[in-house]
Parts: structure tokens; C-alpha cells; sequence
């Protein structure tokens, strides 16, 4: 199969190579052009692409020999200088084929880690970046790895007796990951004061996630004139923005752009950005942002779950917000579009770029607010050391008693459901009166 030649001189020139192997929704046509995107995304120009049908990838050379062939041979006519691998290679993989192709090789786990290194604007995004490219690069470490002692102070005396040069790369790639774990580390403890002091004030989270590119941005600004950047491009916003949005009803609220989503994200670089992704651990509500208008929105759509699922955040709330309606094609409804993906009833159609339904979306997010703090009767024994506790009941509740006992504050009362696990631990017991 071919792709419409693209001409651009100062561009590296990308061949796009692919195996249908895999059996997860996604048919190669669309995981190519998402594929040819990413390419797009990172500055390069798809000048083609060939793919083939395999049980499962070779193991040396990812393609098989006659397919091989032919790869070498499109590089007399399209004259590509670097080969985009759609899954990620292995360190012998990747290896064999750029001796076989005499050509630059980059698999898409690579790919998308050099568009996150040039999306990264905080401390911490670069952080978390260069924590996933050195925890991929570590096991491949041979002739690809340009050495660290170049970007070290310093440099003699680091080889230790009977060292290899890859040995140094190597034990040099392990303490950097090491130190950049300790400095995320001391990131994510300022985060969690920071946390602190917003569930002391008791100002709700709403997060918006999403498949990179699907309009999070687009509504963030909408809603907010946040100015984040709001581009056609995947992962056009990589560090988390957060903004105070106002509801219907004038409450305010704190509204967090979390990175996008793509399908068959490596498990390394979620756990890189799992402290920026523990943001949505601390929502009330999860606005998931859906463009209804791409093909393989259903599979988007699951591939968003997931990741909800393995943070451990599907049991939150979760609004499903029906994005880009605007741009529906004729015979399309948005009714049509969540029966035919089993949404629940609290989807809502907007569209991000034009305002359309964004003040009924706000409302719903309200709603659940609401039905989080429905006040519930509860009595409590709060220790002397969490008189913070007692504080946050006296604001977001109804304090009916207080007195002071042995074991602690006796408070009873009335307190949101929402607030009902943080005092979970202090329920009165015969024990404790």
C-alpha cells in the first residue's frame, strides 16, 4: 500500500513500515494514518509506507526476508532517510534492521517519546520525559546511544577498571534514572502539599482526559481563555494546566488538561508521567472529551478506559462530553453516535470550538457535584493530631455536637457523601465515646 508522496526539502523523509498482526479493533489503514500523524506531528514528511500480514512480528528483523527485500528497494525510489516501525523493537530488532536497511530506524515508542521531549515545558514534564527515554534506551544501549559521559561533568576517571565504554554508558544511564526519580520524587511531595491545601478549602477537581487530540484543550480555553495551546497536532499539550472554571450556579471549581491518551501507550510511560497522571486520581468528576467525528472513535473511546482503569480512576464520576458535533457529517446525531457506543445517559454533545452545549455539560458536572455533597448524618471521633479534619467538617458540613474526649474530638453531625472517606477512619465505636 502507498501514501500520497509529500514534499518538504528540510524534512527527514519517513517510510512507515507495519505488520497486521495484532487483533485489538484497530485495522492497519487506521493505525497507519494515526502512524503517518505522529510523523507529521514530530516534523518529518511520509513519503510511503509498506506493509505485511504476519501471525506475530519476526524476531530479528520485524518483517520477513522478501518484504525486507523490498524495503531496501523503495530507498532507490522514495528515497527515505529514516523507517518508522508501527510497534515497538526490540533491542536485536532494531539492531538487525538498520544493518539490513543501512538506514535510521526508530520504532513508534521512540517516536512518541521525541515528540513528548519537544512538547515538555515544565521542570517536571522534561523530568518525566527523560526518565521514559532513558528507561528505553537503557536495554539498547550499543552503537544508537550517543555516550553520556559527552553530557556528563567531567568524563575522566568515570570508567571504572576493565570497563567497556557501554559499561560506562550504562552504569552512567542507571544513576541518572536514579537521581531523576528522587527529584520526582521531591516534585510529587510539593504536589501533594499543594493537594492538601486544596482539599482543605474544599474546591472540587474536575479532570478532562481524553484521546490526544480529541478537543481538551479547545474546551479548557473555551471555558477558561486559558490560553493553552490548542493545536491539530497529537499531544499538542503535554504538561497539565489548571484553571478555575465557574458553574452554573456561580460555584467555582478547578478545572486540570491532562496529557492525551493514544492506543498501545507503553506501560513505562505511563508510570513516568503517573505523577502528573494522579491529578485525575483527585477529581470529583472526569469530564472524558470524545471526538465523535473520528472513525475509530469507539476504539479511542476504550482505549481511554483503560487507562482509566489501570490508574485505578474508573470508578470515578465520568461525564462523556460528545465533542466536534459541529463538524457531523449528514445522517449523524450524537444520539445515534452514544447508542451505537453504549454510553451511559450522562453524555453530553458539545462542540469545543463553537460553545455549542458546553453550559449543559458545566450543569451536568454541577449535578454531580450536587449529589456528591448530599449531607448524610454521621458521628466521628477525630484525633488531637488531625485537627484538620475537624476543621474541614465545621466548613463542608453541619456540626450539630462537639465535645472533647479522651481519644479525641467528638463531633456528630451532618457531612457530604463525597467527604464520607476521609472521616471513614474516626467513626464513632463503643470504644471510642
Amino acid at each position: 500500500m502507498g501514501r500520497r508522496l509529500q514534499t518538504n526539502p528540510t524534512a527527514e523523509r519517513a517510510l512507515l513500515v507495519a505488520v497486521d498482526w495484532r487483533n485489538d479493533g484497530w485495522d492497519l489503514e487506521s493505525s497507519l494514518t494515526e502512524l503517518a500523524h505522529l510523523a507529521e506531528t514530530d516534523g518529518l514528511v511520509v513519503v510511503g509506507s509498506s506493509t505485511q500480514r504476519l501471525p506475530k512480528p519476526n524476531m530479528t528483523h520485524y518483517v520477513g526476508a522478501g518484504k525486507l527485500e523490498e524495503i531496501r528497494a523503495l530507498k532507490e525510489t522514495l528515497h527515505y532517510d529514516v523507517v518508522l516501525v508501527n510497534d515497538e523493537l526490540s533491542p536485536g530488532q532494531l539492531r538487525h534492521l538498520e544493518d539490513a536497511l543501512n538506514a535510521k530506524v526508530i520504532d513508534r515508542t521512540a517516536l512518541i517519546l521525541d515528540i513528548f521531549a519537544r512538547r515538555a515545558q515544565t521542570h517536571e514534564g522534561r523530568l518525566q520525559v527523560e526518565l521514559a527515554q532513558l528507561e528505553y534506551r537503557l536495554p539498547r544501549l550499543t552503537r544508537m546511544w550517543t555516550h553520556l559521559s559527552r553530557q556528563a561533568v567531567g568524563g575522566v576517571g568515570l570508567r571504572g577498571p576493565g570497563e567497556t565504554q557501554l559499561e560506562v554508558d550504562r552504569r552512567q544511564a542507571r544513576r541518572r534514572i536514579a537521581l531523576i526519580k528522587d527529584q520526582l520524587q521531591e516534585v510529587h511531595r510539593h504536589r501533594e502539599l499543594y493537594r492538601n491545601r486544596r482539599r482543605r478549602q474544599n474546591i472540587p477537581v474536575i479532570a478532562l482526559v481524553g484521546y490526544t487530540n480529541a478537543g481538551k484543550s479547545t474546551l479548557l480555553n473555551r471555558l477558561t481563555d486559558a490560553g493553552v495551546l490548542a493545536e491539530d497536532k497529537l499531544f499538542a499539550t503535554l504538561d497539565p494546566t489548571t484553571r478555575r472554571v465557574t458553574l452554573p450556579s456561580g460555584r467555582t471549581v478547578l478545572m486540570t488538561d491532562t496529557v492525551g491518551f493514544i492506543h498501545n501507550l507503553p506501560t513505562f510511560l505511563v508510570a513516568a508521567f503517573r505523577a502528573t497522571l494522579e491529578e485525575i486520581l483527585e477529581a470529583s468528576v472526569i469530564v472524558h472529551v470524545m471526538d465523535v467525528t473520528h472513525p475509530k472513535a469507539a476504539e479511542q473511546a476504550e482505549t481511554v478506559r483503560t487507562v482509566l482503569e489501570d490508574l485505578g480512576a474508573d470508578c470515578r464520576p465520568i461525564v462523556t462530553a460528545l465533542n466536534k458535533i459541529d463538524r457531523l457529517g449528514d445522517g449523524l446525531t450524537p444520539d445515534r453516535i452514544a447508542a451505537d457506543l453504549n454510553l451511559p445517559p450522562t453524555y453530553v454533545p458539545i462542540s469545543a470550538a463553537t460553545g455549542a452545549g458546553v453550559d449543559l455539560l458545566l450543569q451536568r458536572v454541577e449535578d454531580i457535584l450536587t449529589q456528591q455533597q448530599r449531607l448524610v448524618p454521621v458521628r466521628v471521633v477525630v484525633p488531637y493530631s488531625e485537627a484538620g479534619l475537624v476543621d474541614l467538617f465545621h466548613r463542608a458540613g453541619k456540626v450539630d455536637s462537639e465535645r472533647f474526649g479522651e481519644h479525641g474530638t467528638l463531633l456528630a453531625g451532618h457531612l457530604p457523601v463525597d467527604l464520607l472517606p476521609r472521616f471513614e477512619p474516626y467513626r464513632e465505636t463503643a470504644g471510642t465515646r
